[in-house]
């Protein structure tokens, strides 16, 4: 393993000379809020290389320069958490990126396929994970752990460069541009506390239950943050639903809370929640969030929007491209109800083209499906 910043910088130097490489990392995340990064693995065309970045004194510097190389092309599988860190550490997004999880969407090899059923299909090697859930913080790794960290990026070239061909021969490779796009957006990664609320699934019918679901969201996501620990550490999602709908004024009522452990209304954590209820039941009625509401779907919109899944099945296969990357069950149900006014990336950009154009004709009338020699059939009225 490469421990020091000078034989780091050297293997950067030289993996940047490449058009390509392939990157992964191990990290832990299980008891913090922010990924432990214990690994990185990369691999150009002639060099591969796993990094420490836990050994003594070590100054990750030449692989965030590495990583903001625009002339070489960053590939991972399934990108998100590894540019998650890459942000965090570095403050700096890789570019430009191919995720070959979305490109094997494009390509037509499945819905979320993994790096081991990749590596299987295309190059007919298995991949032994039996060091798949290794502490990646213990020193030192046995030669297996490592041998395991590195074919995850030697395997991902052969990877890269078949999905690579595939793309420019199907005429498909802009299709990833735009998917790399929502990757490379710094908003993917930096989500404000005020926000954190938005990852919770919507319960609540009460704008004064939204604002203090708001308020208390944003000091859990503070406080897990400052403290680095897990959200789940600071307040279940539970309580915060429990603390929105029974909305607490005192350390008494919040005491009286079934999610609530004993004897926490007289922490400090017990004080911020009440203020945070307090200023969110003070807030005058203009100014409170509107809880959203969903649409009430015309009638025989839900039947259209079973046929609307029919005829995307029948294009992803006919087309080789993975249904789930053309559109979500959301979108086909906001297609059934609203029609070209619906908001839905299935019918923009190379969506529409190949999905989205035909779905509108379904829902007006102008396509038919029919069962042909037992095939189903989309056909121009």
């Amino acid at each position: 393993m490469i421990e020091t910043t000078a034989e780091l910088a050297a293997a950067c130097k030289s993996l940047a000379e490449g058009q390509y490489l392939t990157i992964d990392t191990e990290f832990l995340r299980e008891t913090t809020f922010w990924p432990q990064l214990c690994l990185i693995q990369m691999a150009g065309p002639d060099i591969a290389v796993i990094v420490d970045p836990l050994a003594k004194d070590i100054d990750l510097t030449p692989f965030f320069e590495l990583m903001a190389d625009t002339s070489v092309i960053k590939v991972f599988h399934a990108a998100r958490q590894d540019i998650e860190i890459i942000y965090n550490l570095g403050k700096l997004i890789p570019h430009p990126i191919f995720d070959t999880q979305v490109a094997a969407m494009v390509c037509g090899f499945g819905d979320s396929v993994s790096y081991d059923q990749l590596v299987s299909r295309i190059k007919g090697v298995h991949i032994d994970k039996s060091s798949r859930f290794t502490d990646w913080s213990r020193r030192p790794l046995s030669d297996k752990q490592l041998d395991y960290a590195l074919a995850d990026v030697t395997h991902l070239r052969d990877v890269y460069l078949h999905l690579k061909t595939e793309l420019e021969r199907e005429g498909r490779s802009l299709w990833l541009t735009e998917e790399m796009a929502i990757l490379e957006a710094k908003e993917t990664y930096d989500i404000h506390p005020d926000d954190a609320w938005q990852r919770l699934k919507m319960r609540l019918k009460k704008p004064v239950e939204l604002a203090v679901l708001q308020k208390v969201a944003a000091w859990r996501e503070r406080e897990a943050r400052n403290r680095n620990v897990p959200r789940g550490r600071i307040l279940k999602d539970d309580g915060l639903y429990e603390i929105a709908q029974q909305q607490p004024k005192d350390a008494e009522a919040l005491s009286r809370l079934r999610t609530i452990p004993k004897g926490w209304e007289r922490s400090a954590s017990g004080t911020a929640i009440l203020e945070a209820v307090n200023a969110a039941i003070e807030m005058p009625k203009a100014d409170m969030p509107k809880v959203p509401r969903q649409s009430q779907s015309p009638e025989g919109a839900q039947a259209a929007s079973e046929m609307l899944k029919v005829l995307l099945k029948l294009i992803a296969e006919k087309q080789g491209v993975a249904a789930k990357i053309i559109a979500n069950s959301e979108d086909l149900e906001r297609i059934a109800a609203e029609g070209p006014k619906a908001d839905v990336g299935a019918l923009k950009g190379w969506r529409r083209e190949l999905f989205g154009e035909t779905a509108l004709k379904l829902i007006n009338g102008e396509v038919a499906l029919r069962f042909v020699d037992r095939k189903i059939e989309a056909v121009e009225l």
